[in-house]
C-alpha cells in the first residue's frame, strides 16, 4: 500500500488537487468531497498506468508541516 501526500487548493467555484509525489497526477471537482474521490482515482489509474509502461511507483515523500497563518507569529 502506498501513501502520497494531496494538496488540495479552492479556486472560486470549485476545488483543485495534485500529489508532489507523483507528477502530472491532477484532479479537479465543484465540492472538496468530489476532488477527494477524482483524485483517489486520479492516483489509482496514475499507478496502474506506471505498473503498465514496467516504471516503479514511486514511494510518498511528501510531508506535511506546520499551518502558518499570515500576520501570526509560529511561536
Amino acid at each position: 500500500m502506498y501513501k502520497f501526500l494531496v494538496v488540495i487548493e479552492r479556486a472560486p467555484g470549485s476545488f483543485s488537487a495534485y500529489s508532489p509525489d507523483l507528477p502530472g497526477c491532477v484532479a479537479t471537482g465543484e465540492t472538496r468531497e468530489e476532488v477527494e474521490a477524482n483524485m483517489y482515482e486520479a492516483i489509482k489509474l496514475h499507478t496502474e498506468g506506471l505498473r503498465e509502461d514496467g516504471l516503479p511507483t514511486p514511494e510518498g515523500k511528501g510531508a506535511i508541516g506546520p499551518n502558518f497563518v499570515a500576520g501570526t507569529s509560529p511561536i
